[in-house]
């Protein structure tokens, strides 16, 4: 499923630096809420759940049963939310017709048939059941901070599925209508905090760029970060899909 296979090295660097803090989440809390219109008792898949953080946040924010499916035993294996399945986006653990939205953070690049994995979506997601995809996409990443120090990493975003491919794919599955809005998080306290913290294990972009890509990068982020001041605010975007 993965562009790269999370071991347990990556995984331990994935929760250790890529789960943003609760508080940084508002916005995401708010428009998640909007599209979702999450009630007390329905089911939300949560596909490439990672380590389980979004799943454990729309469990304490809405009180919601919330499925993940997450094809790394790594990854699993540091995840204190249960359920969480073994298994990826083209063939879900799952019967038809048995969730009430499905969540998918940081992932569509993962996915080895988008169309497939689309059809999937449709056959598990009751009737009029959101999809919403939070992801970078290719041509929208000027609001990132890991692209404004590593910009040669927005090579290997250029290989994403772009939003029209995505939005096509979705469409050919019967998710028929569909909206896109950036939506704001605050990743870190300072420049100096995301410098510290930032692990290239983590990131798919920053893994798949050259040795020296990387060490020029990291040179101008942490030279930046002497004098920055002011909090990280990354802006990722949120597809809804119906």
């Amino acid at each position: 499923m993965a562009l790269i296979s999370y071991d347990d090295t990556d995984a331990a660097a994935f929760a250790g630096t890529r789960e943003v803090p609760r508080g940084g989440l508002e916005r995401w809390r708010h428009a998640v809420q909007q599209h979702l219109r999450p009630r007390t008792g329905s089911t939300v898949l949560d596909v490439g759940a990672g380590t389980g953080a979004w799943a454990a946040a729309f469990t304490d924010w809405f009180g919601l049963r919330v499925v993940g499916v997450e094809p790394a035993g790594a990854m699993r294996a540091r995840a204190a939310h249960r359920p969480l399945l073994a298994g990826d986006a083209v063939a879900l653990p799952l019967r038809d017709s048995t969730v009430d939205g499905a969540w998918l953070s940081t992932v569509v690049h993962h996915v080895a048939d988008l169309d497939a994995a689309a059809r999937e979506l449709r056959r598990v997601l009751r009737a009029g059941a959101p999809v919403l995809i939070r992801s970078p996409f290719p041509g929208r990443h000027h609001r990132i901070e890991l692209f404004r120090w590593f910009p040669e990493a927005v090579r290997v975003l250029d290989t994403y599925p772009d939003l029209a491919r995505v939005r096509a794919v979705f469409a050919a599955a019967g998710f028929t209508v569909s909206t896109v809005e950036p939506v704001a998080q605050t990743t870190a306290a300072s420049l100096a905090e995301y410098a510290e913290c930032l692990d290239r294990r983590a990131h798919t972009p920053l893994q798949l760029i050259t040795d020296e890509e990387y060490a020029a990068g990291l040179a101008r982020l942490r030279a930046a970060a002497d004098t920055a001041t002011g909090p990280v605010v990354d802006h990722l975007d949120l597809l809804v899909l119906r």
